[in-house]
């Protein structure tokens, strides 16, 4: 039994509405200038995260959630109402500002990739869409009589940077990990996020655990995090430093509500006012980094794999053709398993190129070329050997699985309606059985190959 929409909407919001009160419940624990302004507040990055994965839909979610936390803290039902408002618009400026002008509607693919786009990330959500609730908020209450104009300016500022730190540090968190939920690290990945980790909580104790406040309490120590993000930012990416600023901003927010830290001041409020901007300074300026270093990475991917494969048929080139068989003997003399040595060479490709000009003639190479692709497993690795020259590397196969894989291909070819019609000749080489070497396993799949191909023409003639 399927669900009709309007249900999985309600089920939707609903599920929003409730992530968001027990959030917003927990960031009014530490609301002191007023009841409802916080400066540490995680439903700002809640609700953007939600409009932008979910759509505008979960609008609902967010009013009713913000509506229920807000009218039983202070105010009534009409403050309340005002408050919702604005929180609910904040997210769906924050989303339609992003959708705009930074990510456009592919959150998942492009959220925080470039530096340029935490920079706007940070100027469209934290500076203007996070005014928006902060202006409907104190709007209520202060026409509501629970604000009075003295300190409309001060809750204004406490509500704006709570919600400004809160999409800065909650959202990428966030974004990021539903995008990419895969764990993909291995072991020594593993140990050092580890060591990571333990670092920033032994510097989170030494900083907030209020050990050293007497001996160190001028001493610049909230800076002592700063190397700790940039090692996340170079050694692992946004994922997971985002996931380190997230737990910093924890372990500062608890030091400093205990009164320790280079932050306390001589109220609350401020203490924390101060450490949520330490900690936005702080999110931008590692998740940055964090970008830039993923973006240079990706960059030098690309030019490797330029550096390996044929720009025509996207096939490994000769070179990736040498580094997979340099590596599949080694492995054999290691283990002893053999592994196969294919060269398929496209026949009559002159002709065609001749008959029907040379782009139809490219066709007829990346038809090969996509067939392979088919054919090949994951270890496998195909490659364009020369001009209609191919090579598949087979680890782990004999002659008469390589002679099955040969067969198959040509099947293929034999099957294929589009025009001209194509077909290969193969050669195929054993290691250890035909050589030992790169040069002495490509002579001798290259001897089988023309033997085949020589036998063919005898064939045709007579």
């Amino acid at each position: 039994m399927t669900l009709s929409r309007p249900f999985k909407n309600a089920a939707v919001a609903l599920t929003v509405a409730l992530v968001y009160f027990f959030a917003a419940k927990l960031g009014l624990r530490l609301a002191y200038l007023h009841a409802s302004a916080t400066p540490v507040w995680p439903g700002t990055g809640i609700a953007l995260v939600a409009f932008l994965v979910l759509g505008y839909r979960v609008w609902p979610g967010i009013l009713l959630g913000a509506f229920l936390v807000n009218v039983s803290t202070a105010g009534t039902a009409a403050t309340s109402l005002g408050i919702a408002l604005g929180n609910t618009l904040e997210g769906v400026v924050g989303c339609y500002l992003l959708n705009k002008f930074a990510f456009g509607r592919d959150c998942f693919d492009r959220a925080f990739d470039r530096a340029q786009e935490i920079f706007k990330f940070a100027a469209l959500v934290g500076l203007a869409s996070t005014a928006v609730s902060a202006t409907f908020g104190v709007t209520s209450l202060y026409l509501g009589g629970f604000v009075p104009r003295g300190n409309f300016a001060s809750v204004w500022c406490t509500w704006w940077l709570g919600d400004a730190v809160g999409a800065i540090v909650v959202a990428p968190l966030l974004l990021l990990w539903i995008a990419n939920p895969r764990v993909t690290w291995n072991r020594r990945q593993l140990a050092e996020l580890f060591i990571l980790f333990l670092s920033l909580s032994f510097i989170g104790w030494v900083v907030f655990g209020g050990r050293f406040q007497s001996e160190f309490r001028h001493y610049p120590l909230a800076f002592l995090w700063i190397p700790i993000l940039i090692w996340a930012a170079f050694r692992f990416g946004q994922r997971e430093t985002a996931t380190a600023i997230f737990l910093l901003a924890g372990i500062a927010i608890w030091g400093t509500l205990r009164g320790f830290g280079p932050f306390i001041t001589q109220t609350p409020n401020t203490s924390l006012l101060m450490l949520q901007a330490y900690m936005g300074v702080n999110a931008i300026t590692a998740l940055s980094v964090a970008a830039e270093v993923s973006e240079r990475k990706r960059a030098e991917e690309k030019v490797r794999a330029m550096a390996v494969s044929d720009p025509l048929t996207g096939l490994g080139n000769y070179r990736r053709l040498l580094e997979a068989l340099d590596a599949e003997i080694k492995r054999t003399d290691r283990t002893g398993r053999p592994f196969a040595l294919l060269l398929l060479d496209l026949d009559g490709l002159k002709k065609i190129n001749d008959a029907h000009g040379h782009l139809v003639g490219s066709r007829a190479l990346c038809r090969l070329g996509d067939i392979l692709r088919i054919y090949c497993r994951e270890v496998d690795v195909a490659t364009r050997y020369g001009g209609d020259e191919f090579a598949i590397v087979l680890p782990e196969t004999e002659f008469h699985a390589a002679r099955f894989v040969a067969d198959r291909i040509r099947e293929r070819l034999s099957l294929d309606g589009e025009l001209p019609r194509l077909s290969v000749s193969v050669g195929i080489a054993i290691c250890p059985e035909d050589g030992e070497t790169t040069k002495e396993l490509l002579n001798s799949a290259d001897a089988g190959l023309y033997a085949e191909k020589n036998s063919s023409a005898r064939r045709s003639k007579h």
